[in-house]
């Protein structure tokens, strides 16, 4: 994109340090200083957060060669970068809304906004792949509809494009508008609206007021017949759909596995893929928006058909040989894999870095120019090995280093095998019509169906949530301790990293080498550091706990024969929980050894509250915080030190908020449970832990079901065998008709004792066939309801699963 440096600071209120005349020419506009592609023409917001802030990077960014810079302070820029060019305005993220809504103007072509609850991204992408034949399209990638994601996704927009479909995501009042500034769209689509993401609004009613504002230039508005929507959009020219209401633009009857619309007078059947109702919702709705493009029937009745499964999530699995693959196998256009590559650097485990890429599909560009773009990403992230696959990929990108060819997936199949893959990350991304899916079943390790699906986006809402609460100055340190609580610490611990916590927590030193082998940097504290391993954790970094006078002689003599100095250690006072920790009585020999010493430096002191979470120990707390207070005043006097002082858990950061001095430690929290049902309602299930049907069978009135014959049917029944048992950790309490599982969003009864390998479930009266999903637990069934009603603790459940369940660890 090219802009004139004057008119560009005279639209976004701004002044410049680069000549008002200058036009400037921009190939890429970030908000990420990781990003590998910024360079000489990328224009970097540096956007403000609670927790990050662009600014600090800007020396770095300088270095990599990039000139153009948004920022909203630090005037001595101008003065210290003399090379680089600095548009000061208020506000970094408004000026990015501000800067993707000016680029908007310079096009005059019909743009499709999407908003809704659910399904956008559904639909915008089989919208895309509806109308590509005769339109050259831009669109959101991913799901990129958020206050930074929509302009980042409007700054695609180009000359050759004729065509724009975006999704425009709100999570509260005041937000859409900015959207629909930005967007600007000529048509708009409003999908489903549930009462999902309700958190910020009073109302549905008052969620429809909001989401209607992305309308308010938009002539036609395609949405169900319901009067919740239609008695807001009174003024505006509606294209509407219904099952139920004959006077709506579309009338529609599911007949088998067709659609019978009435249309204009005539009637259409469209044969469909799908039969769920969220999937039929979705096809109506771009039928309808075929219907008022004027599409003919036939085309309509011909594409539909071809519709597949959208999938959302970039999803990490366990490889085999060390590996760790990325799976985006399902589709293959330039934006996308943009996303992909940025989600390897930040995922990666190993040094080795290969993509697996096939064919790239874009309608907008010429091959060549889409294969050139491919060619310069490709170099950009320094990758260990490129696979490519496909005719087209293999013609255009000869010469690449690391680069092997093959015709096509059966190809690849027959003449590479598992043991070509060792200790590398490994980015599958290819087009569905490669089935991709292939090579990552060759890749990934061999387990057993059960799996425990863990939810990367709802870690970072829950991280959010808590640090919502913090003053701005207060540190965060997050427990990755016990394997992350059960669902697996490296990949979490490299999304905290991302995140800029400031510490880690484990229990052992073990698991702190573990990250530190991943290549995770941040500061490591081990909270049961044990003697044995206090050499280990010198030689990797990490910091001890230190709870009692003769640790610290023991951690001090082995420090010193290292030849360490001012060695970071964590003192840990004992205010009542009476686990680890000085009491009172040992803080005078504890200061008469830290006095006369530099071998450690003291980085905090701390302690644990007991019983943060219940109302009746109130009192008990706060003597515990007054305690705590005085202690540290008496050892940062005696030692005339400033460490950092902290003491409350995931709990006192919810209840006890007024309390956090400099920093705070997040535990069960960030993993989706909360200590009561008010902080839980502001969390997001992070765990699902699903497996499969494998039989069922029909047994007859009187008969036992599982050992110890503990049960016995009183009716013909109908039972089914599920995949997982008391060795994946599943308690054994569970069974007898005490528990139940999911199945088809029915409650399935757990029957007869629970096997180590298996359970038996009861599913007489309810539609079940081997195969279907089996949920253990996630939001359809809260370890908090399981840990309930057997008399424990969430901790419990969730640590308590076998790690030869396989996790799988997804970002939306």
């Amino acid at each position: 994109m090219k802009f004139n440096s004057g008119e560009f600071i005279a639209f976004l209120d701004a002044t410049t340090s680069c000549q008002e005349s200058e036009t400037i020419e921009i190939a890429h506009v970030s908000v990420d200083s990781r990003s590998l592609l910024n360079d000489n023409k990328t224009l970097f917001f540096a956007l403000k957060g609670k927790n990050h802030n662009g600014h600090d990077y800007i020396g770095e960014l300088i270095d990599k060669g990039v000139k153009y810079f948004v920022v909203s302070d630090h005037e001595e820029w101008r003065s210290q970068y003399k090379t680089g060019c600095f548009f000061k305005v208020k506000n970094t993220l408004h000026a990015l809304q501000r800067s993707a809504a000016f680029h908007r103007l310079k096009f005059d072509f019909p743009v499709i906004g999407i908003t809704g609850s659910k399904g956008k991204t559904v639909v915008k992408e089989w919208l895309n792949f509806l109308m590509s034949e005769e339109y050259r399209i831009i669109k959101s990638p991913k799901s990129y509809n958020s206050q930074t994601g929509v302009p980042l996704s409007v700054f695609g927009i180009e000359e050759k494009h004729n065509l724009g479909i975006f999704e425009a995501g709100i999570s509260t009042q005041n937000e859409m508008k900015k959207l629909a500034e930005i967007i600007k769209p000529t048509m708009g689509i409003l999908t489903a609206i549930t009462d999902e993401h309700q958190e910020g609004f009073d109302s549905i009613d008052q969620k429809i007021q909001e989401k209607i504002k992305l309308f308010e230039n938009a002539t036609v508005v395609f949405c169900e017949n319901d009067k919740r929507i239609t008695k807001h959009i009174f003024d505006k020219e509606l294209f509407t759909w219904s099952f139920s209401d004959s006077t709506a633009t579309v009338f529609a009857k599911i007949q088998g596995k067709n659609l019978h619309l009435i249309y204009n007078g005539r009637e259409i059947e469209v044969k469909v893929p799908f039969d769920d109702s969220m999937s039929i919702n979705n096809i109506v709705i771009c039928i309808c928006v075929l219907l008022y493009l004027k599409y003919p029937d036939e085309i309509i009745q011909q594409r539909i058909m071809k519709l597949y499964p959208i999938e959302m999530r970039l999803q990490v699995k366990k490889g085999v040989n060390r590996c760790v693959i990325i799976d985006d196998a399902y589709n293959a256009d330039y934006q996308s894999i943009i996303i992909a590559l940025d989600f390897l650097e930040k995922h990666k485990t190993n040094h080795a870095k290969t993509i697996v890429l096939s064919d790239v599909f874009r309608s907008d560009y010429k091959e060549t120019e889409v294969y050139e773009q491919i060619r310069v990403l490709l170099e950009r992230h320094k990758l260990t090995k490129i696979i490519a696959i496909g005719e087209n990929i293999g013609k255009y990108l000869s010469g690449l280093n690391n680069m092997l060819f093959f015709k096509n997936t059966d190809t690849f199949l027959q003449k590479m095998s598992i043991d070509d893959f060792n200790d590398e990350t490994i980015l599958v991304k290819g087009a569905r019509s490669f089935r991709f899916d292939k090579i990552v079943s060759l890749l990934e390790e061999k387990t057993h169906e059960t799996v425990l699906e863990v939810d990367l986006t709802a870690i970072r809402h829950n991280l959010n949530f808590y640090r919502s609460m913090l003053k701005p100055e207060t540190k965060i340190m997050v427990m990755v301790k016990a394997f992350g609580y059960g669902n697996g610490s490296v990949e979490i611990a490299k999304l905290l990293a991302h995140e800029n916590v400031n510490y880690l927590g484990v229990a052992f030193a073990d698991e702190g080498i573990t990250l530190r082998k991943s290549g995770i940097k941040t500061p490591v504290i081990v909270m049961n550091p044990e003697f044995s391993a206090f050499e280990a954790m010198i030689a990797y970094d990490l910091e001890p706990e230190i709870y009692s006078v003769r640790e610290l002689n023991i951690f001090l003599k082995v420090a010193r024969e290292k030849n360490c100095y001012n060695y970071p250690v964590h003192i840990k006072l004992d205010t009542g929980m009476h686990r680890h920790g000085f009491l009172v009585e040992d803080l005078k020999e504890l200061v008469e050894i830290l006095k006369y010493t530099n071998v450690v430096e003291v980085k905090s002191i701390f302690s644990h509250l007991s019983s943060s979470d219940l109302a009746e120990h109130i009192g008990f707390t706060l003597n515990q915080i007054e305690n705590f207070q005085e202690n540290v005043c008496l050892l940062t006097n005696e030692l005339a030190i400033n460490p950092i002082k902290h003491i409350l858990n995931t709990s006192g950061i919810f209840n006890f908020p007024q309390y956090q001095f400099d920093m705070v430690r997040l535990g069960i929290g960030l993993y989706g449970v909360g200590n009561g049902t008010e902080e839980t309602k502001c969390l997001k299930n992070v765990s699902t832990l699903k497996t499969r049907v494998m039989q069922v069978k029909e047994i007859a009135e009187g008969q036992s079901v599982g050992y110890g014959r503990r049960f016995k049917t009183q009716r013909i029944t109908k039972i089914a065998t599920v995949p997982i048992g008391y060795a994946d950790g599943i308690h054994r309490s569970w069974g007898n008709e005490k528990g139940y599982v999911i199945i088809n969003k029915q409650k399935a009864m757990i029957i007869g004792s629970i096997c180590m390998d298996m359970l038996m479930v009861d599913v007489t009266d309810m539609c079940c066939e081997e195969g279907d999903e089996v949920i253990v637990f996630g939001e359809e069934l809260p370890v908090v309801e399981i840990s309930s009603k057997l008399n424990t603790i969430p901790y419990e459940i969730l640590t308590s699963i076998s790690q030869r369940v396989k996790r799988i660890f997804y970002e939306e």
